[in-house]
């Protein structure tokens, strides 16, 4: 499969099986965001694997969007690992770098036949703190996996774009 075919099958998956993900499935999913490019490669990035009933429970009471997962990654940086400009005051890679880590796992998941989706929709502030993460960890996504059931297909608007000329222009 090439890549553009590969990207082309990932979806956002709203819907899973009970089925967990195998451990070497997981690592290697881990493993694709610690080949992400961050920037300066301070690799600020944290992830926090949420697989216990209790973890679980927690997250499904702050959002509504898990989707029956079974296996919950919640991404972020640590503030004080993320690159800084040194051209512009309050420029810096935090979210950008954790953005293509989680990219990055959610295409070698596609790879590997695991679902995923890219969730926003939760309390980031209140999730670190129900969590009990350092200060320092600045919550961005929560990515629930796993395997998706009968349910999860892909959106009708998946296959839906923009025309290039409004998204395209040469300067």
């Amino acid at each position: 499969m090439t890549f553009l075919e590969l990207a082309e099958k990932r979806y956002s998956v709203k819907s899973f099986t009970d089925q967990p993900i195998e451990e070497e499935k997981l690592r290697k999913i881990l493993l694709a965001g610690k080949l992400a490019p961050t920037a300066k490669n301070n690799q600020p990035q944290k992830i926090y694997i949420i697989q216990s009933e209790e973890g679980l429970k927690k997250i499904n009471e702050l959002s509504p969007c898990i989707y029956g997962a079974k296996t919950v990654l919640l991404l972020g940086y640590d503030n004080t690992l993320e690159w800084n400009s040194i051209f512009e005051e309050g420029v810096h890679s935090g979210v950008e770098d954790i953005s293509i880590v989680a990219t990055h796992m959610m295409l070698e998941a596609a790879d590997l036949g695991v679902g995923s989706c890219w969730v926003n929709y939760f309390p980031n502030t209140k999730t670190r703190d129900a969590f009990h993460l350092p200060e320092t960890f600045v919550p961005v996504l929560l990515m629930p996996i796993g395997y998706p059931d009968e349910k999860g297909v892909p959106l009708p608007n998946h296959t839906k774009f923009r025309d290039d000329s409004e998204i395209i222009e040469y300067l």
